[in-house]
């Protein structure tokens, strides 16, 4: 299955920034071709025939139901069920995205799964589109053309970044499931080091580290704040959020552990490895929780003597 050849860590503050500027709705294919459950699998491969398609979507008006693949095609002439309803065998277990989510969702859900098509619901959990990897390299590349004329126009205009200060801190707030500003502190902070020399590696592990921890407020929280504390030689990031809280901190430093519900595995993320992750990547670590009050994370990082 074709990859999106972006990679959200280590590519090119211009790409990252057009990454978070377009949304999955600016590139989805909509209005999306859909069957209803009761439709016949063999109705629906003369359909895709004709469409010249290798997927569609099941659903009643705006409420998804599930997905027929051409692997479920052919399963459905093997196994001799070609003339009975979707409903029976179509694909239930659907990654979905919502329409507000920056674009470098989109890329890493498809770098992740290798699916070949993802559903796009709105924020009433309505069905309002499909995209699919020809999308979005079709929009990447449409929008870089605009953003190399523009940077070409302005080269000649482009001054060095002011020294570091000597310490400052800077504050992102998060809100629960609000993908239109998710990851925008994190792609902010890699900036911020890249321009105070700090090394690229260790950049990328910051980063990393960043990412995790927004969110994880923002799919598993009641909403926070990060908190980037910088110092030209060290550097504390700071994660508070506002609840539920954790019930046993040791469990969730286990890869794989999750308390992630329903909601948050559709959307892809509940792997558990977000809070592993971000303390493999810092040099220092720490985590406190209380239910029902919330957790304070802080990931360090010294950003001289020689680390990488």
């Amino acid at each position: 299955m074709v990859t999106i050849p972006v990679n959200t860590d280590s590519s090119s503050d211009t790409v990252l920034d057009l990454l978070f500027q377009l949304k999955v709705k600016d590139v989805m294919t909509h209005p999306v071709i859909t069957v209803p459950p009761e439709m016949s699998m063999r109705s629906i491969q003369q359909l895709m025939k004709q469409k010249n398609i290798t997927g569609v979507l099941v659903a009643q008006e705006t409420k998804l139901s599930g997905m027929v693949s051409m692997d479920d095609i052919i399963n459905a002439f093997d196994g001799g069920w070609i003339d009975e309803p979707a409903a029976e065998h179509m694909t239930k277990d659907l990654i979905v995205l919502i329409d507000s989510m920056p674009l470098t969702f989109c890329v890493s859900s498809f770098n992740k799964y290798h699916f070949g098509r993802f559903p796009v619901l709105n924020a009433d959990s309505e069905l309002c589109g499909i995209v699919t990897t020809t999308d979005v390299i079709a929009a990447l590349l449409s929008a870089m053309n605009t953003v190399v004329e523009k940077m070409e126009k302005n080269a000649k205009h482009a001054q060095a970044a002011p020294a570091a200060e000597n310490e400052r801190i800077i504050e992102f707030r998060t809100e629960p499931f609000n993908f239109d500003t998710a990851g925008k502190a994190s792609t902010e902070i890699k900036k911020i080091m890249k321009n105070m020399g700090v090394p690229a590696s260790l950049t990328r592990r910051i980063g990393i580290a960043s990412y995790e921890l927004e969110i994880n407020q923002v799919v598993h929280s009641q909403g926070g704040v990060m908190r980037y504390y910088i110092r030209p030689d060290r550097l504390v990031i700071e994660a508070q959020d506002f609840g539920p809280g954790i019930p046993d901190v040791s469990k969730v430093l286990i890869e794989g552990y999750s308390t992630a519900d329903e909601r948050v595995r559709a959307l892809g993320f509940g792997a558990g490895m977000g809070i592993p992750n971000t303390k493999r990547v810092s040099d220092e670590f720490d985590i406190a929780s209380e239910v029902d009050k919330g957790t304070i994370v802080h990931a360090i990082f010294n950003l001289t003597g020689g680390a990488s």
